[in-house]
């Protein structure tokens, strides 16, 4: 980007000599220079050219609570003076790691009650498919290691995690996914239903696990992930018909069932968790993100009860990390899960500005360019097209990122996924603000519609 500031050149040009950002060209971002950030506060960025921004994304889904809650680097400030860091290695525990075991286990879903802490959402996804190999090994079932997911989920981006995940352009990368792991159709009726209905799209979509589970054996089938809704993939929120007929098949076949929460969980939906939201019984739940707000990295695996049974009396679980429940990380959880009870944050979403939310974005389903607009809680996607009633796309356009670009000169964060703009703002953000980002949003679809009929 083009700048002015002395300081924000430097800042670039440290970037350019020493910085590689992730999930970045960076041959092409060395020559543009990346945006610097400098400052936050509730729902808004500054950056170092002095330009508010409203933040769509809440970070990276992450930032529940809002930016500049005093009360977290209080928490981490406090911890770090006790006691800055112990592992959990050697049948070793501090207290802000076993406090906060339990105020997990108070909101999840009930029947689970025991949570594997780890740094990351994918972190937590690698901790899951061992989990399940080592449960269904000490079951005296170990060829149970296949694992299903969903084209176009995302998982996480480390070997096991971008393997769990459906994202081609991630798979190309790397000889991806590892062995045991494979993938059924996304329930993504806009992009792929045709001319089935909604309803009969989401049956044909869940259908196919079912078919998977039979093609590759129960016997070899160790559990089946998924996000509640899918995020990173464009939103996509499952047609009513396809959650109680997932939940049919997992009930008829003996596997596990994995909710991957990182997205959804920690009042997303309007609920604590998206299986909430959906009345799903899942066996794990990954979380993380909106555990600690983003202040900090942390995330983990809940598990429920009759599993960890087993896990009981298999011995040793080979597995953890350094930073597995880092007692300042589970210092700021504790406090960012006391603020949302205690300021009633997830009730507002479900009672306010959820409804608030999806009632001003379904407004811009009037604009030319917009094919539908979708969504659940504090999550949104905004489907650009050249045709409203084929759903055709605009061809070798990328208008997602035209639209991206717009957002961003206009002081919006809304993100592109191919020709899909998608939102998920801070949980704390108000009607007034709400009524800010989709102003903003017809702007910059104004601006992108002038750009491609110019």
């Amino acid at each position: 980007m083009t700048s002015n500031n002395p300081q924000t050149r430097e800042w670039q040009a440290l970037s350019n000599d020493h910085h590689l950002a992730p999930f970045s060209d960076f041959k092409q971002l060395k020559e543009k220079g990346p945006r610097i950030i400098t400052t936050a506060k509730g729902v808004y960025l500054w950056d170092s050219e002095g330009n508010k921004i409203l933040d769509g994304m809440a970070g990276l889904w992450c930032v529940a609570i809002g930016y500049g809650r005093d009360e977290l680097a209080d928490a981490a400030a406090k911890q770090m003076k006790e006691l800055p860091y112990y592992n959990l290695f050697f049948q070793t525990a501090h207290p802000p790691v076993l406090e906060l075991s339990k105020a997990i286990a108070d909101i999840a879903p009930e029947g689970m009650n025991h949570v594997f802490f780890t740094g990351s959402g994918s972190e937590g996804n690698d901790t899951m498919l061992r989990m399940v190999r080592h449960y269904w090994a000490i079951k005296g079932q170990p060829n149970k290691k296949t694992i299903i997911s969903r084209v176009n989920g995302y998982h996480g981006s480390t070997v096991a995690g971008a393997s769990l995940g459906g994202m081609t352009y991630m798979h190309e990368q790397g000889d991806l996914p590892i062995p045991g792991i494979v993938h059924i159709p996304q329930p993504y009726w806009f992009g792929e239903g045709g001319d089935m209905s909604p309803e009969e799209f989401g049956v044909w979509a869940a259908n196919q696990l079912e078919e998977k589970i039979l093609e590759i054996g129960v016997d070899n089938v160790g559990a089946f992930i998924a996000e509640p809704i899918q995020g990173a993939g464009g939103v996509i929120v499952p047609p009513e018909s396809y959650w109680p007929r997932i939940k049919e098949i997992l009930a008829k076949y003996d596997i596990l069932f994995v909710a991957d929460e990182v997205i959804c969980g920690f009042g997303r939906t309007g609920e604590w968790f998206g299986s909430d939201f959906y009345d799903l019984k899942p066996d794990m739940m990954t979380i993380a993100k909106g555990l600690t707000s983003g202040y900090i990295p942390m995330g983990g695996l809940i598990v429920r009860d009759e599993v960890v049974a087993v896990l009981n009396e298999g011995g040793d679980f080979n597995h953890g990390f350094t930073y597995s429940g880092h007692p300042v990380a589970a210092a700021v959880a504790l406090e960012n899960i006391r603020i949302m009870r205690d300021e009633k944050i997830i009730e507002r979403v479900h009672a306010e500005t959820a409804p608030y939310l999806q009632k001003r974005l379904r407004e811009l389903n009037d604009h030319p360019l917009v094919g539908e607009v979708r969504g659940v809680g504090l999550l949104g996607a905004i489907e650009l097209v050249q045709d409203k009633a084929t759903r055709a796309r605009y061809v070798g356009k990328g208008v997602g990122m035209i639209c991206r670009q717009f957002c961003f000169d206009n002081g919006l964060i809304m993100r592109a996924v191919g020709d899909t703009m998608i939102i998920a703002p801070p949980l704390v953000i108000s009607h007034a603000e709400i009524d800010e980002l989709v102003a903003k949003a017809r702007k910059c679809l104004d601006l992108t519609l002038s750009a491609l009929q110019g």
